[in-house]
């Protein structure tokens, strides 16, 4: 069974100034996770991206959406990952906490 995890994390930031993190804290995450994540696709309209991407063989997709005080994410898993799914939901407040950190 399938399973969408949401994560809402509240910053002090511009939607362009928070959207700008994002795209570039993706890329650094490309970077970082190589080995564990493949074929990552982005699309943005707007302030919205919707993703996809691969992970343990299976097929991951998403939507952030970058609103005026917090970003929400939206994260589809497949059953074989949704069983892990508390166990990524940390990691992926810390990093999404890091880019949008005030400088």
């Amino acid at each position: 069974m399938n399973k969408t995890i949401s994560i809402s994390i509240p910053h002090r930031l511009t939607q362009e100034e928070a959207r700008t993190r994002l795209q570039s804290g993706v890329a650094d995450l490309r970077t970082k996770f190589a080995g564990n994540v493949a074929s990552v696709q982005e699309t943005w309209t707007g302030n919205r991206m919707d993703f996809r991407l691969s992970a343990m063989g299976q097929a991951i997709t998403g939507r952030v959406d970058v609103q005026a005080e917090a970003v929400k994410i939206d994260i589809d898993l497949p059953w074989l990952i949704a069983t892990l799914a508390e166990k990524f939901r940390p990691k992926i407040e810390q990093e999404g906490r890091k880019m949008l950190e005030k400088k």
